[in-house]
């Protein structure tokens, strides 16, 4: 290793570090393009985004001909109301309307203390079921964990999902504030999706995700696991992987 490029290692590692070490108390608020840093504590702004919407309707299960986008809209609300009052609480929309992934990003945006929560029900094959979460940036992974927990803590059964997962999509990479995008569960599962469709478990689900954001609130990344290695991935684009 020569010497300028050891220097060059050191400086760009310290700067990690330096940008990983906690501020005011361990809060990292406020918009940050990378968000190499630790997760948001004491942020009372939440947006609930409900995927798809209008003329995309995301998943429909085979099973109860439930549509993605009208369970994701009830679920919002649902979190919204468990959420009460000592939080700010952004609807990125409250009816049955088409807004672009990039719109959803650029309306983030525009909340700086803020974090994100892109609320999605999942399709595949048949045999897999359960919550899943997805992140990518550091300061969102004590978030994707809290939430992971929580909505497995109220999943009866799950089987061959994939959990938490780092993927790098246009809800997690590119908006400038915490975000994660959380799936409810498989509208491809013939016992799940009769689970989804019964009202009183998406209140429970709604329940236990508003606890898990209360608790990133409350205590930060305490208790989440070690932050994940920085990435520096450019943003996502349309010709990615859908959401």
């Amino acid at each position: 290793m020569t010497l300028i490029w050891k220097s060059s290692f050191c400086a760009v590692f310290a700067a990690f570090l330096a940008s990983c070490a906690p501020t005011g108390g361990g809060s990292s608020l406020g918009r940050d393009e990378w968000g190499h840093r630790p997760g948001p504590k004491g942020f009372r702004t939440v947006i609930l985004d409900a995927g798809h919407g209008g003329k995309d309707s995301g998943a429909v299960s085979r099973h109860t001909r439930q549509r993605e986008k009208d369970l994701t809209l009830d679920m919002v609300k649902r979190i919204r109301a468990e959420l009460g009052g000592g939080f700010k609480t952004i609807l990125m929309r409250d009816g049955d309307t088409f807004v672009d992934l990039d719109d959803r990003v650029d309306r983030a945006n525009l909340h700086g203390g803020a974090i994100l929560v892109s609320m999605h029900f999942n399709s595949g094959p048949s045999h897999i079921r359960g919550p899943e979460t997805y992140y990518w940036r550091v300061d969102s992974h004590g978030l994707a964990v809290n939430l992971q927990r929580a909505m497995e803590s109220v999943s009866p059964v799950e089987s061959s999902n994939r959990g938490l997962v780092r993927r790098r999509l246009r809800l997690t990479r590119n908006p400038d504030i915490p975000s994660v995008l959380i799936e409810g569960g498989y509208l491809s599962s013939s016992a799940e999706s009769r689970l989804i469709q019964d009202s009183a478990y998406r209140q429970k689900l709604a329940r236990a995700i508003a606890r898990g954001i209360k608790s990133q609130s409350a205590n930060g990344d305490a208790g989440t696991g070690p932050l994940p290695r920085p990435l520096y991935e450019p943003p996502s684009r349309p010709t990615d992987k859908s959401e």
